[in-house]
């Protein structure tokens, strides 16, 4: 019984346990199952955290790393963007004629993406646009391998002329497209290259002033965005204008660059020389008027350009410039030195020696004891040894350097050079006796128009200039007017920066002198003019033959450095002639090769711009010429009557056809002593003349110069004349340009009144004037080509010459009453 009941007791208490033990094991579980709930929790709100975490990690990536990358390709595939390329700035000469400008043509370019066959369509297209064998970019392998190498766009061939784009139209080729570009034009070819430069085909400046002023004549490109669909099909376009280039005025005129280069040419020709230079200055301001290089070349053929002749000689060219540089020495000693023209220097037979070296003059140059004009005269090295000993070292370089050398001037073209001079420092025993006669210094041609242009102006340096500034007007603008080129007597009151007195007045008025004896008595005497006095310096100077490295006798630089009119220069003019072959071994000195070169730009230059004469003129003037003159018929008068009916279209019975026996001495009673027009009711009441028989010949001989154009030159005008007759005619619609004077002018606009009416006729359009206004026929025998315009034209008439120099023959005969604006012809001879 006690057994059982603790079994009882017993089995109480193990249930008791029992129940206690499952209690406790369903906390344990349940603790447990919370645990991994809570797990399993972490477990997955780690992994959305993670995924979101790499979610915005890839959008970082793609929308902020990645951004402008698809930004980028989705332009690619959606848009289309052309560069909208800017019209690059007019280059003007100073009377606003263009030098330089920009004209719109058609470039080809493919989109090889709808090309299906390209390699045929690369042949196409070579087959017409491959003519120029030394091009290569227009190959069939080359458009192919541009066809090939993107999808969306590839050049074909840019900036070519209508006919070549008609014939590529014609082809009708799939994926072939035009897109209009600018090209640079030069409207006149060859003319002041160097000095214009050239441009690429991405109308980038590669030299002259087109490399100088790259960025300002370029203007800022425009942009034009085309979006695509899917299918490349053009949705819409948005288009941001370009900006224009500025536009350059140069301080060149057009017709002066044409005389410099004509007369150069000739020269180079006739020397067989190696290459040339004229600058032609305004000595009181510093303006560059000329400036001419030969041998030159064509920039509008850009692909065909010979690499030697892209220099411009005129400042990156620097030789010893001989005997011209002697004007230093004898300026310097007169004004530092107290020398006086007068005074005596002892020449010493032509031969010095001096620290073991010897100076000779010119063989046939002996001299004793002469006065110093006279050793300038006769180009002695003794003597111009002996002014530099006068200054000594030291002086004699401040006056090198104050005359503009051994510095660049300044000038805005590219690739100035400062020349070579040598401070005292560095000099040799015996180099201011060197440098005293141009050797052992370097200078350039600009260099030297700005010493005499120095000594022509009174004494003060001028720094060269070329630009005449900068605008953003395009001709025809009220804003933008011409400046025609005055010649003036006084240097402007105020002085740019770099001027600088370098001599005093009276030493300028005195080396004047000087130079001009140096014209008449000495070495220059092919520079004397006609009609107008003159003044220079002649050098010859020998160059260093590469191969001995000593100075050669037979390659030699002939130049010429002077100025017109002595008493009031308004032209300095620089020449400079390398190494001249033809001809005997004097001739190839200076003044035997550059003085008539300045003679005949001096002439003719200072003849164009009207300088007034300040000499007698000759009658038979050696370097007065027309500057384009006709080739002369017979010397007979019937032709030159039988001519004066042709350009004036007279009827067959008409009877100024017809010259009289003898010309009448005196003019119809009824005519006015001024010859203004009378009314002449004999005559029909309406005569029809050509329009270029009514044309005034005084705006030809306008000093502002109306340019016209004819084949041997661009668009030339002036006294010295163009066109046929080496007269420039201007048509009745110029007759608006300046006149030479007052008088002048009122024919002109006389000469305009009487024309009534015009009408088209065949072969062009044709003036009717009114035939009851006549004038008597002046007479012209004796007269130069200027003055016979200038007389013509206050007449009413017009004048058609025929060769130069003095007037010999004339048609119709003085006296004769003829129609206002009747073309009146004169045979000139020498």
């Amino acid at each position: 019984m006690k057994q059982l009941s603790f079994f009882r007791k017993s089995s109480g208490s193990g249930s008791s346990i029992v129940e206690q033990t499952a209690g406790g094991s369903s906390s344990a579980r349940g603790q447990a199952l919370g645990r991994g709930r809570r797990r399993r929790f972490v477990w997955v709100l780690g992994f959305f955290c993670l995924w979101g975490s790499v979610i915005c990690m890839r959008l970082v990536w793609l929308q902020v790393v990645r951004h402008q990358e698809f930004l980028d390709r989705a332009a690619r595939q959606q848009q289309r963007t052309f560069e909208v390329a800017p019209r690059r700035g007019v280059l003007y000469d100073r009377n606003l004629h263009e030098l330089a400008m920009t004209v719109l043509v058609d470039s080809v370019y493919a989109v090889p993406i709808e090309i299906s066959n390209k390699a045929a369509t690369a042949e196409a297209l070579a087959r017409v646009v491959h003519v120029d064998p030394a091009e290569s970019f227009t190959t069939s392998t080359r458009i192919l391998a541009r066809m090939t190498a993107s999808k969306d766009f590839a050049w074909v061939a840019r900036k070519q002329d209508p006919s070549m784009i008609e014939r590529i139209k014609a082809l009708n080729l799939k994926g072939i497209y035009f897109q209009k570009e600018f090209k640079r034009y030069y409207p006149n070819n060859d003319i002041a290259a160097q000095v214009l430069g050239y441009v690429g085909t991405d109308d980038n400046g590669l030299g002259g002033l087109e490399q100088q002023f790259d960025d300002e004549l370029h203007g800022t490109p425009g942009h034009m965005l085309t979006a695509l669909d899917a299918k490349r099909h053009v949705l819409g376009s948005e288009e941001s204008e370009p900006l224009p280039g500025e536009n350059l005025v140069l301080n060149i005129d057009q017709n002066i660059q044409y005389i410099a280069e004509r007369a150069l040419d000739e020269q180079m020709a006739r020397m067989k020389a190696l290459h040339g230079t004229v600058v032609v200055q305004d000595p009181h301001t510093g303006q560059i008027l000329a400036l001419a290089i030969s041998p030159r070349f064509n920039p509008n053929d850009s692909r065909h350009m010979d690499a030697g002749v892209l220099t411009n000689l005129a400042v990156s060219d620097v030789y010893e410039p001989g005997s011209t540089f002697k004007l230093v020495a004898y300026a310097a000693a007169l004004d530092a030195a107290g020398v006086q023209p007068t005074d005596k220097v002892d020449c010493q037979g032509g031969s010095m020696t001096m620290f073991g070296r010897t100076l000779h003059d010119d063989k046939s140059d002996h001299y004793g004891v002469i006065t110093v004009k006279q050793a300038l005269e006769h180009s002695s090295d003794v003597a111009a040894a002996k002014m530099a000993l006068k200054l000594g070292p030291a002086k004699f370089y401040g006056y090198m350097r104050d005359f503009g050398f051994g510095q660049r001037s300044g000038i805005e073209l590219p690739s100035e050079t400062r020349g070579l001079l040598q401070s005292p420092k560095r000099w040799g025993a015996t180099s201011i006796l060197s440098m005293a006669i141009g050797q052992e210094v370097g200078v350039t041609p600009v260099q030297l128009v700005g010493m005499v242009s120095t000594i022509a102006n009174g004494g003060v340096y001028m720094p060269p200039h070329i630009l005449l500034q900068s605008t953003g007007e395009m001709k025809g603008d009220a804003r933008l007017q011409p400046a025609a080129f005055h010649p003036e007597n006084e240097l402007p009151e105020q002085l740019p920066d770099g001027a600088h007195r370098v001599i005093k007045e009276l030493t300028a008025a005195q080396m004047r002198m000087m130079m001009q004896g140096i014209v008449l008595e000495g070495t220059g005497k092919l520079a004397q003019l006609n009609g107008y006095s003159s003044a220079g310096k002649t050098g010859t100077a020998q160059k260093v033959d590469p191969e001995t490295h000593t100075y050669s006798h037979t390659k030699l630089v002939a130049s010429f450095a002077g100025f017109a009119p002595v008493s009031s220069p308004a032209i300095s003019v620089a020449v400079v002639i390398d190494q001249p072959t033809a001809g005997s071994a004097i001739s190839h000195y200076g003044g035997a090769t550059s003085a008539p070169v300045f003679a005949e730009v001096a002439q003719q230059v200072l003849e164009y711009l009207g300088v007034p004469h300040d000499m007698d003129l000759k009658l038979a003037p050696k370097a007065a010429t027309a500057a384009i003159p006709r080739e002369e018929p017979s010397e007979h008068t019937g032709d030159l009557n039988a001519l004066f009916a042709d350009l004036n279209e007279l009827p067959a019975d008409d009877p100024l056809r017809k010259p009289p026996a003898t010309a009448p001495l005196t003019p119809n009673p009824n005519a006015e002593a001024s010859g203004r027009a009378v009314d002449d009711p004999s005559r029909p009441e309406q005569t029809t003349v050509s329009d270029r028989t009514a044309a005034s010949s005084i705006n030809a001989s306008a000093h502002q110069g109306s340019s016209g154009s004819d084949s041997n030159g661009p668009g030339f005008s002036g006294p010295a004349g163009a066109g046929r007759g080496g007269v420039a005619a201007a048509s009745l619609k110029q007759s608006t340009a300046p006149a030479v004077s007052g008088s002048a002018a009122a024919s002109s606009e006389r000469l305009s009144a009487d024309a009534v009416t015009s009408r088209p006729a065949e072969g062009g359009p044709a003036v009717v004037l009114d035939a009851r206004k006549r004038v008597p026929v002046p007479s012209l025998i004796g007269d130069s080509v200027r003055k016979a315009i200038e007389e013509a034209g206050l007449s009413g008439l017009t004048l058609e010459a025929i060769g130069n120099g003095i007037a010999a023959e004339q048609a119709p005969a003085p006296g004769t009453m003829v129609p206002t604006g009747t073309e009146v012809v004169v045979r000139f001879k020498r």
